[in-house]
């Protein structure tokens, strides 16, 4: 089968609520990205065979394919194509996936990948909320064979979040300081200068704004939890946050024919579900199957991204795995970093690729929950 290469990567600051990217259209921020990759790689954008980015919340600013908007937006070629793809909070991820997928079947030669959300613009769940107008409830209720399948519960992250948080006997206590460690190893990584390489700035502004250096466990224990009785709370969830991010994978004939240069090659790509009601825990059973079908073991993997959509998600997959803490979100993740739902995927795989070329190591692999019990696997080889 042929090689799906990433030759670069890249992303914008993360801007938090209320914060310095609030106000920008989302394709003008998707634009800031696909001009960075398009530049810092130096092909010839007509060249590009399709471009492929996630965004959630299709509507407004966001709807009429923004993947297309975007690339429009950036003054680059409209003779190319681009696609907007959602998979929930996988949705970046999986748009890297496609990329990948196009170039190892040896119809596409170049595609960009990646994702953009600004959610102070629109917020999470506004699609659904924007269908009570026409009389929908939620995705769910309104669906005979949904609810004949799954009964009428509740289907929510949060409630999902405290339910892993239950079964896998994960403590408050224990998420906050998971949580606290987010925060310090994003501080600093961003003081080491960590980041600098992989970031566009967006203006003037270069820098994620979303972490909390001066947080402490005393500060999160004063939180209210978001049921009474319950375990999450606002601390020991990811943050609302605006950001693009954007990759160039290349077939092996088009890494010789552009003089590129690969940074890594796709080991193994998975995407594998879970139960809905639950919809948080996928990451377990796929990161399981990515590992088996590849043949690699825990050990292998040098570095781990596992989305900190809530603290107790990766917690629980780490626990039922065995993976050390040490390996995983080494910069910090969501809680610290933001979760800007089209993009993190893409961010999340620009942050991995630089932490393996910065610490020298092989294999990396990066997961993460998305709605409806999904989660995507990718499993990376650094090159060079």
């Amino acid at each position: 089968m042929p090689e799906a290469y990433i030759i670069d990567a890249v992303r914008t600051p993360t801007g938090r609520k209320k914060g310095t990217l609030s106000g920008m259209h989302p394709a003008d921020l998707g634009a800031v990205a696909l001009q960075a990759i398009v530049e810092r790689t130096g092909i010839d954008a007509g060249q590009v065979d399709d471009v492929v980015f996630g965004v959630l919340e299709a509507i407004g600013p966001n709807a009429g394919n923004l993947a297309r908007t975007a690339w429009l937006a950036a003054s680059l070629p409209q003779d190319v194509p681009a696609v907007a793809v959602d998979r929930q909070c996988g949705s970046a991820q999986q748009a890297i996936h496609f990329a990948a997928m196009g170039v190892m079947s040896g119809l596409q030669d170049l595609v960009i990948a990646g994702g953009v959300q600004n959610m102070n613009a629109i917020p999470i769940l506004a699609s659904m909320q924007a269908g009570t107008h026409f009389g929908f409830d939620d995705p769910f209720s309104g669906s005979a064979g949904f609810t004949r399948r799954y009964g009428k519960e509740e289907v929510s992250q949060y409630r999902s979040a405290e339910m892993i948080a239950e079964k896998w006997d994960l403590s408050r206590e224990e998420m906050e300081r998971f949580a606290l460690a987010s925060h310090q190893r994003a501080a600093a990584a961003i003081a080491e200068g960590r980041f600098t390489d992989q970031i566009v700035p967006v203006g003037d502004f270069d820098t994620d704004e979303t972490v909390r250096a001066d947080t402490t466990l005393e500060k999160m224990a004063s939180l209210k939890t978001l049921t009474e009785g319950g375990r999450i709370h606002a601390g020991i969830s990811s943050q609302n946050a605006d950001a693009a991010a954007a990759l160039l994978l290349a077939s092996e004939a088009a890494v010789k024919a552009h003089g590129l240069t690969p940074r890594a090659r796709i080991h193994y790509l998975a995407v594998r579900g879970d139960d809905p009601v639950w919809m948080l825990t996928a990451p377990i059973p796929a990161t399981r199957y990515a590992l088996e079908k590849s043949g690699l073991s825990v050990d292998d993997i040098d570095l781990f991204e596992c989305n900190e959509a809530f603290a107790s998600v990766p917690m629980a997959w780490m626990k039922e795995l065995g993976i050390p803490h040490e390996k995983v979100n080494v910069n910090g993740g969501a809680i610290a970093l933001g979760h800007p739902l089209g993009a993190t995927g893409a961010r999340l795989m620009t942050t991995l690729l630089a932490e393996l070329e910065r610490t020298g190591g092989r294999y990396g692999l990066q997961t993460m929950c998305e709605g409806g019990g999904l989660a995507n696997v990718t499993i990376v080889e650094r090159l060079g």
